[in-house]
């Protein structure tokens, strides 16, 4: 458990908490959201104590181990990926390399001892060799017990399997087993990343903390992440963008805005139907606050300099004064923009034949034909490395290519963007500049309400190019080339600088888009809505599958689950192989009880928290409905209405519980059922 209480923390001319609170608790997962800027990676830095809080108290468990991923700048170097990967478990390696010291030590002391005991005599039990070989007999017992507790915590945290457990979290994460002994050096800075995430896990820290951990993970990668983090045993927290990964795996949000923290009992989709429904409420209370100011300050101004009145009046002046103002925060929905209209093309739009593409001694494409058609809004999807970003470049017309054709359709009008097209903004240009000298039309007429759906706001449009971060280069350049009328765009991750909102305004504006774009990202809430066709990269070749990225998903577990069958129903074991003994049947099932175990031991752990949850849920409701029954209630109309809605929430909040404690007795039956119980 840790707790922050009354944390504050300001840099010149802005706050970022003002007497903000945190509970984080045991087994907890929370998601910690809010606009860019606004603290959350800060507040991550405070509680494991590389940034200090300007006032406040920070308290935690002794038992607290604090586990850190930031955004980005970790670099590893001098060892192999699988040695680097494995200093996650330093500890561990040194309990075994004492259980070697402690094996040394107690062979020696035996070997003193029964020599010792070989050179005295029974005429005289009590001589010097005799004392020696009972201290040596004490020292050996000494060893023996702490290696015995050695051997027991070695069990607890499956210390004799270090070497299994580093290559499956590295396989999960997208490395192949033949990058084990590469130098960690070789490996570009999203897969550096990649280390650090494997050592963390493996590290397994009460407290978990993850700061975009998705950005440079593909797919397969996320998925792998998303069901490791569903059962791990202690706390997480997390900042992203990506809705669907947050919506999996919180059960609790906290709003990072305006220098406070905002808690809310759910996922990110909760969250954000309750921030709507307190910001209506809000609103409400405003205006009426504000017509009360305006009627009070009418009473002021009427009898002011009326004797009779004047001790009405100075009562109402000190209500004035004392009365706490109800401020929103300064809201940036409603923002949208739409992209210039395109200009018409032909039915191709592109096409590849017998296209061949290799670096080196590496052949990403031998063959390969592909073609997007007008009206196609194409996902590519696939493990990193497999030419996804280079086809791109290549449709771009921005890659050379070995061998094959590239033939670009009638009036085809190509926009493209990548990550390193921030490099080719002119750095003496201001942000504003940068625009306002290529847009035409309507457009130029907003061109600030463009830059704020990038999160370009205030001042901030005044600042020259060379002084602004990367995450800002490239959200200036998705925006310049956005202004530019093109019939097919080319996107190579575009969401990941972009905040929710942000995103959510390029969302909106592809929906409407009436030309054709490629889309390279992972991001599967993003895509969903946008997509009628997903192309998965693999062995040199590209797959096409109608339909959105759930489509694509469900095709390839449904294939994925028959060739499994496929191979069980085809194997054929040799007799000898076939013949156990009954110590391996014994190990077997010892094997899969251990297996079940962990597999049930999260679920349960879930389930008993969840109960219990679900009981205080009940006992809130049931007071409500007590309060409701109450006759007294409905004089106070205001408490009456406050009540309901109370209530309302209440239920919802009890059937979501209710559906998950459901979800999660059908996952525990399934894996009984999946070991024969």
């Amino acid at each position: 458990m840790i707790a922050l209480t009354n944390i504050t923390k300001e840099y010149p001319g802005k706050v970022l908490f003002k007497d903000a609170s945190l509970r984080i608790g045991d087994h907890e997962r929370v998601a910690i959201v809010g606009p860019n800027g606004a603290g959350k990676s800060t507040l991550m830095k405070i509680i494991t104590g590389e940034i200090e809080s300007d006032s406040g108290e920070i308290a935690q468990s002794r038992a607290n181990t604090v586990g850190y991923l930031p955004q980005d700048g970790v670099v590893h170097s001098g060892r192999t990926l699988f040695d680097e990967a494995s200093t996650a478990f330093d500890d561990i390696i040194a309990l075994h390399d004492r259980i070697d010291q402690l094996s040394e030590e107690i062979s020696r002391l035996s070997a003193n001892a029964n020599t010792v005991d070989a050179n005295s005599t029974d005429a005289n039990p009590a001589n010097a060799d005799t004392a020696e070989a009972n201290a040596a007999r004490d020292a050996m017992q000494k060893k023996i017990e702490e290696l015995g507790e050695i051997q027991h915590a070695l069990e607890h945290r499956e210390g004799w399997n270090i070497q299994t457990r580093v290559a499956q979290v590295l396989s999960g994460l997208g490395f192949h087993e033949k990058d084990f002994r590469r130098p960690t050096e070789e490996f570009s800075g999203g897969w550096q990343m990649r280390i650090a995430l494997a050592k963390l896990l493996l590290r397994e820290p009460t407290i978990l903390l993850l700061d975009e951990p998705t950005n440079h993970l593909d797919l397969d990668a996320l998925q792998w992440l998303e069901e490791y983090l569903q059962n791990y045993e202690y706390s997480i927290v997390l900042i992203s963008h990506d809705r669907r990964f947050l919506d999996n795996m919180v059960q609790r949000t906290v709003e990072v805005s305006g220098g406070s923290m905002t808690e809310y009992a759910g996922n990110y989709s909760y969250f954000i139907e309750q921030k709507a429904l307190r910001m209506e409420q809000l609103r409400a209370a405003q205006a009426n606050q504000q017509q009360q100011i305006k009627q009070t300050r009418q009473f002021i101004d009427r009898f002011r300099y009326k004797a009779t009145k004047a001790r009405q009046v100075q009562s109402r002046v000190k209500m004035l004064e004392k009365m706490e103002l109800i401020e929103i925060e300064d809201e940036e929905g409603g923002i949208s923009f739409d992209f210039p209209e395109p200009p018409p093309p032909g039915r191709i739009l592109m096409e590849l034949k017998d296209l061949d593409k290799s670096f080196g001694d590496l052949s990403l494409f031998r063959g390969l034909d592909f073609t997007i058609e007008r009206g196609d809004r194409i996902a590519f999807l696939g493990v990193n490395g497999t030419g996804k970003s280079t086809l791109a470049r290549i449709i771009a017309g921005i890659e050379p290519y070995q061998d094959g054709e590239r033939t670009p359709g009638h009036n085809v009008s190509i926009g493209y963007f990548a990550q390193n097209q921030a490099e080719e903004l002119d750095p003496s240009k201001t942000v504003f500049q940068t625009l306002d000298d290529i847009a035409v039309g309507e457009i130029r007429k907003r061109l600030r309400t463009l830059l704020g759906c990038f999160m370009f706001s205030g001042d901030d449009v005044d600042k020259r190019v060379s002084v602004l971060s990367g995450g800002e280069k490239s959200r200036l350049a998705l925006a310049k080339m956005l202004l530019t009328p093109s019939n097919l765009l080319i996107l190579d991750e575009p969401t990941n600088h972009l905040d929710m909102r942000s995103k959510t305004v390029l969302q909106d504006a592809l929906s409407r888009y009436e030309g054709s774009f490629v889309i390279v990202s992972h991001d599967r809430d993003f895509l969903e809505p946008l997509l009628n066709k997903c192309v998965d990269f693999k062995d040199g070749q590209v797959r096409e599958t109608l339909g959105t990225v759930s489509d694509y998903l469900r095709k390839r577990a449904g294939e994925e689950d028959g060739q499994e069958r496929r191979g069980v129903a085809g194997q054929t074991l040799p007799r000898k192989e076939a013949q156990h003994s009954g110590r391996d049947r014994k190990r077997e099932e010892a094997e899969n009880r251990q297996a079940r175990y962990k597999r049930l031991k999260p679920l349960k752990n879930k389930i008993e928290r969840l109960e219990k949850e679900i009981e205080a849920l009940e006992e809130n409701k049931s007071g409500i409905e007590r309060a409701l029954a109450d006759e007294a209630t409905y004089r106070d109309e205001e408490k009456a209405r406050d009540l309901t809605w109370r209530y309302k929430e209440a239920g919802e909040t009890l059937a979501r519980a209710y559906e998950e404690w459901e979800k999660l007795q059908i996952e525990m039956d399934a894996i009984d059922k999946e070991f024969g119980k």
